[in-house]
């Protein structure tokens, strides 16, 4: 067996979770590449020494995912893109420099590309609930593809504020409460918390408020089709779920690591999808 002569990982604590390898191994074999992803385990107390030594340990870059996205930042040259966000969970070594990106940012975006197409044309307001990393990520892409008022919602207000702060005009805090008085007026609806995933508290949100013209995106995966995005679909509202962006976000770091940009089909999406279901 040849020798493998490219690899990359994603580091994070836990890690047994990440579906990354199952998405960048079938990626390495469908394109007949000498490579291999892996998972590796680190502490937070250990990752700066561990992203030191990515090339020792045969490395040529890393997805990085809770709880070291902001680390992972501050220990490398952050793209414009991340330093907007103010994480990074994709890493690759240019010669002896280590870089970081955030591809949540165009995850998020195709993934409403491929599921709604057209979704953004006249589209003027948002509702975003959470502040963490991924609401950062999405709210930065909003903005990108000129979304005028993005609304952002959390449980601890503060952290609402942060982002509004963060990034400027186009962005207005709301108060968790404030949720349901929001909706009538919203083109796209986000859920950006852990609310709703398997083994966590409900997202407690009525849908009845929204337009019919609505879009209603989850970045929850576990369940597939969370209980927001059935009641959603139950109204007829367009929709997105987190399995497509945590396909699409995949595809930039595999071109940096390999070399190759390669496709999100739905034979991968199947393979992901039943890994789920098994797991699940």
């Amino acid at each position: 067996m040849p020798k493998i002569v490219r690899a990359a990982c994603v580091i994070g604590w836990p890690v047994e979770h990440s579906r990354s390898p199952l998405i960048h191994n079938y990626w390495i074999k469908q394109l007949g590449l000498n490579a291999e992803y892996r998972r590796e385990a680190v502490r937070p107390e250990d990752f700066a020494a561990f992203v030191a030594r990515l090339a020792e340990r045969g490395y040529v870059g890393a997805n990085v995912t809770i709880p070291h996205k902001e680390a992972a930042l501050a220990l490398s040259k952050p793209d414009a893109r991340a330093q907007a966000v103010g994480a990074a969970n994709t890493l690759w070594l240019d010669g002896e420099t280590l870089r970081s990106t955030n591809t949540d940012v165009e995850g998020f975006l195709a993934n409403l590309d491929v599921s709604v197409p057209g979704w953004d044309r006249g589209l003027s307001n948002a509702v975003v609930l959470g502040a963490g990393g991924a609401a950062r990520a999405i709210v930065y892409g909003l903005i990108d593809r000129g979304i005028g008022t993005i609304r952002v919602a959390n449980r601890t207000f503060e952290r609402a504020e942060e982002l509004r702060k963060m990034f400027g005009a186009p962005v207005k805090s709301a108060h968790w409460d404030e949720i349901a008085g929001l909706l009538a007026g919203t083109d796209l609806f986000v859920n950006a918390t852990s609310l709703g995933m398997a083994g966590h508290p409900p997202l407690d949100i009525r849908m009845e408020d929204l337009p019919p013209s609505a879009v209603v995106a989850d970045i929850v995966y576990v369940p597939l089709t969370t209980p927001l995005l059935a009641e959603a679909k139950e109204r007829g509202l367009r929709t997105a779920d987190g399995l497509g962006m945590l396909l699409h976000q995949a595809v930039r770091g595999f071109s940096l690591w390999f070399g190759k940009t390669p496709e999100v089909t739905a034979e991968l999406r199947k393979l992901v999808e039943a890994d789920l279901v098994r797991k699940s």
